[in-house]
């Protein structure tokens, strides 16, 4: 699948856009397990976070989750050509608000893993056709297309900070 034009997202998901090198559907699908082999083994650091102020790797996993759901309701509403302007959504009261520090991390991985399981049955569902139905977030264009690699690449993100700043003490 090609990747969406500029004129189909906001310029801030150009980085998560750019990280999908390869398909983006291949992307989606090895994911989950990705981010399962490179968590599980650090359970036991789930409650780190690099810095003062900075969100624990519980934290980092809900906010993944957080915003998979929010990106596949997007793609759901774009995708079957509702119009209605979709609000945008801060990520750090999402965090703030969230109870994840108190759950259980494990269950968090399953709970990516089945929430991103659920989002591929939609995504393989849709038609080339819906995949190029446009619609607005947080006052952008956004097409349903530009969802897949923005799902993709914002997770391949999040990956690459763990690496860096999570695995490295």
């Amino acid at each position: 699948m090609k990747q969406p034009l500029p004129d189909e997202f906001g310029s801030f998901y150009q980085r998560y856009i750019d990280a999908i090198k390869e398909d983006v559907l291949t992307e989606l699908r090895q994911q989950p397990t990705t981010l399962k082999d490179l968590l599980k083994p650090v359970a036991a650091k789930a409650d780190y976070a690099y810095a003062d102020g900075k969100w624990t790797l519980k934290e980092l996993l809900g906010h993944i989750i957080d915003t998979e759901r929010i990106m596949a309701y997007r793609l759901l509403r774009i995708a079957r050509n509702d119009a209605t302007p979709l609000p945008g959504f801060d990520q750090d009261e999402y965090v703030k608000h969230s109870g994840h520090r108190s759950l259980d991390f494990e269950t968090m991985l399953e709970e990516f893993e089945t929430v991103r399981k659920s989002n591929l049955f939609l995504i393989q569902s849709l038609t080339e056709e819906q995949l190029n139905n446009r619609g607005s977030a947080n006052n952008y264009p956004l097409s349903a297309r530009a969802l897949l690699f923005i799902i993709a690449g914002h997770l391949k993100h999040h990956i690459g900070i763990i690496k860096e700043r999570y695995l490295t003490s």
